[in-house]
């Protein structure tokens, strides 16, 4: 199974990245990125792809098992729960990603205390 979504346009992204901790540098490239992201099962294991002019990540995981992720800004987070909601924690801060697919669309909704950022995808065919 293999799905492309490219990046439709962001809402709220900026104030999440605020409270991150990102630098203004990093913030405003960041928000200039249409990044792309494709989902594909590699055996027991989710992989997610994000592809950007500005930065490409990648991450894998088992459903339900807690792993270490490396963000695109940097941070190293813990990453408890892979099954398309997954919460990453640093220092005293933790940020919940949310991933929703339908046949046409992919949307993220990214929340950090009560700051919510939403980005939509579109499938690409």
């Amino acid at each position: 199974v293999l799905h492309l979504f490219c990046c439709l346009g962001t809402l709220g992204g900026s104030c999440v990245v605020v409270s991150t901790g990102v630098g203004v540098a990093l913030r405003k490239m960041g928000g200039l990125a249409k990044p792309s992201t494709i989902i594909s099962i590699d055996g027991d294991k989710v992989v997610l792809k994000t592809s950007s002019t500005f930065k490409n990540t990648e991450i894998s995981f088992k459903l339900g098992e807690e792993f270490d992720e490396s963000t695109a800004d940097g941070r190293n987070v813990k990453v408890r729960d892979g099954k398309m909601v997954h919460a990453q924690k640093w220092d005293d801060k933790e940020t919940t990603l949310v991933r929703e697919v339908n046949d046409k669309s992919l949307t993220l909704t990214l929340t950090l205390g009560k700051v919510v950022c939403t980005r939509h995808y579109e499938k690409a065919e």
